[in-house]
């Protein structure tokens, strides 16, 4: 029974992890964003509370 032999399903565990964990990371990371986001202004907006009848 093949399927009970770990030796070629570990081997490939173990690259796959390796290949998440080393070479994945850092080719995610190197992405930038093209802009910067904008600053927000500081002061609040004048919110009017709903005069609506739920019931």
């Amino acid at each position: 029974m093949p399927q009970l032999n770990p030796h070629p399903w570990f081997a490939i565990l173990l690259f796959t992890w390796l290949v998440f964990t080393i070479v994945i990371p850092p080719k995610v990371m190197s992405h930038k964003f093209p802009n910067e986001p904008n600053i927000q202004s500081t002061k609040t907006p004048k919110v009017n509370p709903w005069t609506w009848k739920w019931h």
